[in-house]
């Protein structure tokens, strides 16, 4: 990407990449991309994430440990929080539904085709294809202000990373296997998985890169008094 990269090219241009090419990025990138990241907000200056990268031998580590186990997808060892409300209501609803209906439109999967869509979503176990996985976790005791916290952290480095002409796909998809995830990061009981980052660099002559989820216009959802 240009150095004249703005902030708003990089929130329009960001998306969920689902393809990537296999070539590497280096650590000093990812360490540009995280140092900057740290400065994103938190309530009381907590800053309650805490993140492991992994790349190489480890990520191919990683990948011999759940991908012999993709028969037991979709539940695989069971959410560990609730990813979607349940009961999920309008407008909400419509939105999830289209989102899945254009992603695997895109790749020609109907719906009927259960086993196919199961074998997209267990791309998300091997990170899309991306070279490097960004493992971001928050510690037990937070409550939702924290949680927030962290998503705004993600946000940054999904953003920076567009600086750097990279894509990245947030993935909390991976709190399905998170007994395997708390044992290969190590992480301490008092820590929990929030989501997978996948960085790298985009295949965008992959179709699956080339739609985009519609988003609502800005009096859909903002409210203007006093103006």
């Amino acid at each position: 990407m240009s150095n004249t990269l703005t902030i708003t090219d990089a929130a329009r241009s960001r998306m969920s990449c689902r393809a990537f090419l296999d070539t590497p990025v280096p650590e000093d990138t990812v360490r540009a991309i995280l140092d900057a990241a740290r400065w994103a907000p938190s309530g009381g200056n907590l800053q309650p994430w805490h993140v492991h990268v992994v790349t190489g031998d480890a990520l191919e580590d990683l990948h011999g440990r759940i991908t012999p186990r993709f028969d037991t997808l979709p539940l695989a060892e069971g959410a560990e929080y609730q990813v979607y409300p349940v009961p999920l209501s309008p407008p909400y609803t419509g939105r999830r539904f289209k989102c899945g209906a254009d992603l695997y439109a895109s790749l020609d999967i109907p719906r009927e085709d259960r086993p196919a869509r199961y074998r997209q979503y267990a791309r998300n176990f091997v990170l899309f294809g991306a070279p490097v996985g960004i493992f971001v976790s928050i510690d037990r005791q937070m409550g939702p202000p924290q949680w927030a916290d962290v998503g705004m952290f993600c946000q940054t480095v999904m953003l920076l990373a567009r600086e750097h002409g990279l894509h990245t796909c947030a993935q909390e998809a991976w709190t399905f296997w998170h007994k395997t995830m708390t044992d290969f990061l190590e992480l301490p009981e008092n820590m929990m998985l929030f989501c997978g980052i996948a960085l790298g660099h985009a295949d965008m002559d992959h179709p699956v890169n080339n739609w985009r989820t519609e988003r609502a216009e800005v009096d859909d959802f903002a409210v203007f008094r006093g103006f």
